[in-house]
């Protein structure tokens, strides 16, 4: 049984001002799987609903985003969780940061700069656990900052004393002091220089090994993906549109637009030029008929016009959504 199971999920941000309404359809019959103890990325270029799709599996929906369709279901080892009929007050005490964290995108976001991290950890604790004893509390904080590499000196500190890999590092240490069984991490290495982001990503994939839990992991840097993830999922315009093993998805992609993601990477001693996708991204408040990415790609047929391509499996967890795909395999 899956630990994350989404399917045919719709959300949509909703609004109307004078008189005037509006839909954008940020992620738009999306399905797909996570498996416990895996590392999951998702890939794709600004505004194709990548933080959308992260908001509605942590559950952290708020107006004008509202689900219209399908269901986010969780199988933890505590029991079933359904997003759509999950309480607040369950999501609160039994959900966020035990068995779901948040790894949010710039450390900044989650530190308070006027208060020591050892406060930020005491309002996370307190109000997921309670602190009846703050001497245990204190070595167990300790313990686990020391455990991820950091001096446990950093918790007397504020957060502008830390460099910015450093603050990072602590983020990574809230969202996994309870051990969760899924870690949500949003572009954990922006603006961050290419060796801190290394020893962030490998911090990543060592509380992995050791926790065996399931990390999801959103960026459009495919170059993380190469690293870190085992499975792939590309998102264009709302809609998943492939997934594989990381290593499929680098070496055999089968749909055009994550062909041309791959083909755009540099190579070491590559000196071709790279050519670029034409047009631009689609407005999801008014998304083309068929096919989305039918406008760009260089291999569209009438059919890609009208016709939504069905999510076809190719091989083992290998998935595309093309006609041209579809008719090379019939």
């Amino acid at each position: 049984m899956p630990l994350l199971d989404v399917q045919d999920l719709r959300a949509y941000y909703r609004t109307e001002m004078y008189g005037i309404s509006r839909t954008v359809r940020a992620v738009d019959d999306v399905s797909f799987q996570l498996q416990s103890n895996e590392i999951y990325g998702v890939a794709g270029e600004s505004s194709c609903g990548k933080t959308t799709l992260i908001k509605v599996i942590s559950g952290t929906i708020k107006p004008p985003l509202k689900v219209e369709a399908g269901h986010v279901r969780y199988h933890f080892k505590s029991g079933e969780v359904d997003m759509a009929t999950a309480s607040p007050a369950d999501m609160r005490t039994n959900v966020r940061w035990k068995e779901i964290s948040y790894i949010m995108q710039g450390s900044m976001s989650v530190l308070n700069p006027v208060r020591r991290i050892i406060r930020t950890f005491e309002d996370i604790v307190g109000t997921h656990q309670g602190i009846p004893n703050r001497r245990a509390f204190l070595e167990q904080t300790r313990a686990h900052v020391k455990v991820l590499g950091l001096p446990p000196d950093v918790l007397d500190l504020y957060p502008h004393q830390l460099s910015g890999g450093m603050r990072q590092r602590v983020a990574i240490a809230l969202a996994t002091v309870f051990h969760p069984s899924l870690i949500i991490a949003d572009e954990p290495t922006t603006a961050l220089d290419v060796v801190v982001q290394r020893g962030v990503l490998q911090m990543i994939k060592d509380i992995q090994a050791e926790s065996a839990n399931t990390v999801l992991l959103v960026t459009h840097d495919l170059a993380v993906h190469a690293n870190v993830a085992d499975r792939v999922a590309i998102m264009y315009a709302g809609r998943i549109v492939e997934e594989a093993p990381t290593e499929t998805i680098f070496n055999a992609p089968r749909h055009p637009y994550t062909q041309h993601l791959i083909h755009s990477l540099p190579m070491i001693g590559d000196r071709s030029s790279k050519a670029s996708l034409g047009g631009a991204p689609p407005n999801l408040a008014n998304p083309p008929t068929g096919c989305r990415f039918h406008p760009r790609c260089p291999h569209a047929m009438n059919r890609c016009q009208t016709e939504v391509p069905e999510m076809l499996t190719l091989g083992d967890r290998h998935r595309v959504a093309c006609h041209l795909v579809e008719e090379a395999v019939v």
